[in-house]
């Protein structure tokens, strides 16, 4: 028998490893009745088995994994994920050519014709095989890893409902409007950024380089230096004697915090901070507020449940209280409780966002609501990344300032003290 490799992703695999799930390894049968093995997290072999099967797999073998027989997860060797503006690309011209009368086969062999993206190129020649195999879209999308799981759920609910072009249609503008926000996050904070490097690398070059030069003059001295300049020499020396030193430090501190981050507490205690501070906690509810609203509004016009809608909204939040919330809250309505209370209830919802959804529930019409909500808050995002860029920058330069003075100030200080005891002298 032939087998595939395949690995079975989780809606949210990142987060599944930061909440301590083990893994399994299986062999199951397709739907096509093809052989496939690979692996999936999960928290138990019945867990792993449901995951399995929601994949449309009928699982024969499931075992736990040993420490010599997981895959190998090492973030540098693993690939680039997919820009979500190539992934926009790819649904806006894959519901276009659907909606002219091509053939999904046909479809996909024209975009990998027309696609600049190698992984994405592949992963449509991969599926299209797939197709021609016999296998339906969907399933045949969710054998790569290059697709995000949003997508491929919005394939099989347009598959069931007969609504493949309006599906990618929705997911076009979900990426378009995702890229949009990065972008707009990214290009803010570039600017602060590039000025904390410099700042760094002013006081790496004073250090090094300016501070040393004076060195012999402040040796020549027979007066007592003050203790500002006795601090920045010591530091001048400690970093050129001990450079390896303060690079193995640096290493260290991000390495411990990225370790930190990747165990349940780490994870939940930083993404608490990030909450709480001025303006950019600010910024982070938004951006959740925007992209729930976002994903769950075209998950809901594409006909999902809204159980099925809210476990695939949690795993698009980047904060995991975020995520923890939304599972909540999923748990509730599938009790039968309103929606609305339920995001209430998990305190990090702005009351907007409640009561725009209260006000979907009683009119029958969630998915507007929701449409509505995302259009405000990704405006106010780009206002509030707007206001936090306007805050950093001046704050920044000041500080770069100040330091830039403190080092000058250390090296004149002495000189200006023996210019004044030769004046009284």
């Amino acid at each position: 028998m032939c087998y595939t490799n395949s690995t079975i992703q989780d809606i949210n695999p990142s987060n599944d490893e930061e909440r301590g799930m083990e893994s399994f390894s299986y062999k199951a049968v397709s739907a096509a009745g093809k052989d496939v093995k690979g692996s999936v997290e999960a928290e138990s072999r019945e867990e792993a088995a449901r995951k399995i099967k929601e994949q449309g797999l009928v699982p024969v073998s499931i075992g736990k994994q040993g420490a010599l027989d997981k895959d190998v997860n090492i973030p540098i060797f693993k690939g680039k994920k997919i820009p979500a503006r190539d992934m926009s690309v790819f649904c806006r011209q894959f519901a276009s050519i659907l909606k002219a009368g091509v053939s999904v086969i046909n479809a996909l062999e024209m975009l990998a014709e027309q696609t600049e993206n190698k992984k994405l190129k592949e992963a449509i020649v991969n599926t299209q095989s797939n197709v021609e195999k016999g296998e339906n879209l969907s399933d045949s999308m969710r054998q790569n890893d290059a697709f995000p799981s949003i997508l491929i759920d919005m394939v099989r609910a347009g598959e069931a409902s007969g609504s493949l072009e309006n599906s990618l249609t929705r997911m076009a503008i979900q990426f378009e409007k995702d890229a949009k926000l990065n972008g707009i996050v990214k290009k803010a904070m570039m600017y602060p950024i590039v000025l904390l490097c410099v700042m760094i690398g002013v006081i790496i070059v004073m250090l090094t380089f300016v501070i040393p030069s004076f060195m012999t003059m402040f040796e020549d001295l027979d007066s007592e230096l003050p203790v500002t300049t006795k601090a920045i020499l010591a530091m001048s020396n400690s970093l050129k004697s001990y450079w390896y030193i303060y690079i193995i430090v640096v290493v260290g501190i991000v390495v411990g915090i990225q370790m930190y981050k990747r165990t349940d507490n780490g994870k939940h205690n930083l993404d608490k901070l990030k909450l709480k501070i001025p303006v950019f906690g600010l910024l982070q509810t938004k951006s959740a507020c925007a992209s729930f609203a976002r994903t769950m509004s075209t998950l809901l016009q594409a006909g999902m449940p809204m159980i099925d809608a809210l476990e695939i909204s949690a795993s698009t939040m980047k904060n995991v209280l975020f995520y923890d919330g939304l599972e909540k809250a999923k748990n509730g309505v599938s009790l039968g409780l309103p929606l609305s209370n339920q995001l209430k209830a998990t305190g990090l919802f702005p009351a907007m966002v409640v009561h725009m959804v209260g006000i979907g529930e009683e009119t029958g019409n969630v998915e507007e609501m929701l449409t509505n909500s995302a259009a405000y808050y990704e405006e106010e995002v780009e206002v509030q990344t707007q206001t936090l860029t306007s805050l950093m920058e001046p704050i920044i330069i000041v500080l770069m300032a100040l330091v830039v003075v403190m080092l000058i100030m250390a090296i004149y200080q002495p000189m200006i003290q023996l210019y004044n005891t030769l004046g009284n002298a």
